[in-house]
C-alpha cells in the first residue's frame, strides 16, 4: 500500500486556500484525521456546537472530491494515537494548520516529542492570518504594539497570495481506521435548552456559506462605512465565525475584496473600510503571538492591580441580560440566541461591565467564549483588554460607553433592542419569546425590565472615582 497523506485537521475547514490539505494530498492517498480531545473540549460550549457544524460539512465535502471517503473522528489526544498509525502507515509526514495559540503549541510540542522516535516530523502550514508573524516588523525590528502602523505595514507588504484550490478529484486512503459515527456526534451535550436556539437562528455554516456571504457582503459594501455601527441593520459581513472555524481564510476574502474594490471603484471606499477590520483581526492574532499571555494577563500589567471585582450578584445579571440596560441586554440576549454580538453592540456591553460595574474584564472574556460561535481567542482577548483600558492601543480608561446615547445614536427607531427584548417597547417577536425558551429554568426568566435611570451615572461616578485612586497609587498615566 502506498503510505497516505495524513492531514491532522483541527481548523481551516476548507477546500480552498488551505495549503495543509495540499501537501497532504501530494504525499500520498489523503488521510484526514480530526481528534476529540481535551483541548477541543475546552472550549465553550457554543464554539463547540460551530465546530461540529464546519466538520460535517467539511466532512460531505471532501466525501464528494474522494469518491465517499470522509474524515476519520477518534476521540482521545492526537500525540497518543497517531504516532503509532504513522508507524503502521509507514507515514514520515504529519500535516497540521497552524492556529498559534499558547495551548495548541503546547500540544503540538508534544506531537513533535512523540513523533521524534519515529524519525518523523510535524510540519506546520500558515492558512489562519494574512502574513506571517516574522514578516512585518517595526523599524526596531520587533513586533507592532500599536494597530495603525502595523495596518500600514501589512497594506504596503501586502497580503501572502491564497493557494490553490484543491483538486476536485482526490485520491483517498483506503486503509480500514475506524473512527467515530459523524451523524451522531455531539461535541456540545452542554448546551441543553440552548441548541434549538441555535439551531434556529445562527448563521449557516460551511465553504460555501462564507463565500456566498463574502460575495453577498461586497455587493452592498458601499454602505458599510455609514452603516456598520448599526445594529439594527443588515450592514456587517457576518463572517466571524466563518473564519473562527476556518472555512474561508482572510487571504480569500483580502483578493476576492481587492478584486471586487477594482471591478466595481464605487464600492472601493466601503472595501477598504472592511479591510482595516480584517487587519484588525490579524493585529489581535499577531499581539497574541507576541505576547500569548493575553487571554489572563493585563497587556499593561500594572492594571493587575486596578480594583476590578471578580464575581457577585452584578456579574450574574450582566450574564443573564438582566442588568436592566437595553442595548446591554439585547446584545447579550443577541450572543446567546445566535452565537454573534453586533461589534458596536459588543463595546456597550464591555464597557458597562468593566467600567459601570468595575468586573474585572476576564469574567466578560470566559462568558463570550462560551456563547460566541465566532470565538476567537486572539480577538476576544484583545477587544476585551482594549475596552477596559488595559491592553495595548486601548481605549482611554476614561471613555465610559453611555449605552442610552449608543442606543439613540446606532438604534434610533429601537428595532435591535425591540427584536431581542421581550417587554421593551411592549414588544414580544419570536426572537424575544426564544430567548425566555431557551434559558435554564432555574433562571425564571421573564419580560425585560429597565433598571432605574439613576444607575448610569452612578456607575459612571463609580468608575472614574476608581479610575483616580488607581492612578494615585500607581504610575499610570
Amino acid at each position: 500500500m502506498t503510505a497516505p497523506g495524513i492531514l491532522w485537521l483541527t481548523r481551516d475547514f476548507r477546500l480552498r486556500d488551505n495549503p495543509a490539505l495540499l501537501a497532504a494530498i501530494a504525499d500520498g492517498p489523503l488521510l484526514t484525521v480530526f481528534f476529540i480531545d481535551r483541548l477541543t473540549m475546552a472550549q465553550g460550549a457554543a464554539s463547540r456546537w460551530r465546530l461540529e457544524r464546519a466538520l460535517r460539512i467539511f466532512d460531505a465535502a471532501l466525501r464528494v472530491r474522494t469518491g465517499g471517503k470522509g474524515i476519520v473522528v477518534l476521540r482521545g489526544e492526537a500525540h497518543e494515537i497517531l504516532p503509532a498509525l504513522m508507524k503502521r502507515l509507514s507515514v514520515r509526514q504529519l500535516h497540521q494548520s497552524d492556529w498559534p495559540t499558547v495551548e495548541m503549541q503546547a500540544l503540538q510540542d508534544r506531537m513533535r516529542a512523540a513523533l521524534r522516535p519515529l524519525g518523523a516530523g510535524l510540519i506546520l502550514h500558515p492558512g489562519h492570518l494574512l502574513v506571517h508573524p516574522g514578516a512585518v516588523r517595526s523599524g526596531n525590528g520587533g513586533a507592532y504594539r500599536v494597530y495603525s502602523p502595523f495596518a500600514r505595514a501589512v497594506r504596503q507588504r501586502g497580503p501572502d497570495r491564497p493557494a490553490a484550490d484543491a483538486p476536485p478529484g482526490i485520491e483517498p486512503c483506503t486503509e480500514p481506521l475506524g473512527g467515530l459515527d459523524l451523524s451522531t456526534l455531539d461535541l456540545a451535550p452542554d448546551l441543553h435548552r440552548g441548541r434549538a436556539a441555535l439551531e434556529r437562528f445562527a448563521a449557516p455554516a460551511g465553504e460555501e456559506a462564507a463565500l456566498a456571504g463574502l460575495d453577498d457582503f461586497l455587493d452592498r459594501a458601499c454602505a458599510y462605512p455609514r452603516e456598520r455601527d448599526r445594529p439594527d441593520l443588515d450592514a456587517t459581513s457576518r463572517l466571524s465565525d466563518h473564519l473562527a472555524v476556518g472555512e474561508i481564510s482572510p487571504r480569500t476574502i483580502w483578493a476576492r475584496a481587492m478584486l471586487r474594490a477594482e471591478i466595481s471603484p464605487e464600492h472601493a471606499a466601503g472595501i477598504d473600510k472592511f479591510l482595516s477590520e480584517v487587519l484588525w483581526r490579524e493585529f489581535s492574532w499577531h499581539l497574541l503571538i507576541g505576547f500569548p499571555e493575553m487571554p489572563v494577563a493585563c497587556w499593561r500589567s500594572e492594571w493587575e492591580g486596578f480594583p476590578w471585582q471578580k464575581d457577585g450578584a452584578s456579574l450574574i445579571r450582566w450574564q443573564r441580560a438582566e442588568t436592566g440596560v437595553a442595548l446591554v441586554d439585547a446584545g447579550l440576549r443577541e450572543m446567546w440566541l445566535t452565537g454573534q454580538m453586533h461589534n458596536r453592540v459588543r463595546m456597550v456591553v464591555a464597557s458597562w461591565l468593566t467600567k459601570h460595574l468595575l468586573i474585572d474584564w476576564r469574567a466578560g472574556l470566559a462568558h463570550f467564549a462560551d456563547c460566541l460561535t465566532d470565538w476567537d481567542p486572539a480577538s476576544n482577548a484583545m477587544n476585551w483588554q482594549w475596552v477596559a483600558g488595559c491592553g495595548p492601543d486601548a481605549a482611554p480608561y476614561f471613555r465610559i460607553f453611555n449605552p442610552e446615547r449608543q442606543a439613540e445614536q446606532y438604534d434610533p427607531r429601537g428595532d435591535y433592542r425591540r427584536r431581542w427584548l421581550a417587554g421593551f417597547d411592549r414588544a414580544a417577536g419570536p426572537e424575544a419569546v426564544a430567548w425566555i425558551e431557551s434559558t435554564p429554568r432555574d433562571w425564571h426568566t421573564g419580560p425585560w425590565r429597565a433598571g432605574p435611570s439613576a444607575m448610569l451615572a452612578e456607575g459612571r461616578k463609580a468608575a472614574l472615582a476608581a479610575l483616580a485612586h488607581f492612578r494615585a497609587n500607581t504610575s499610570e498615566t
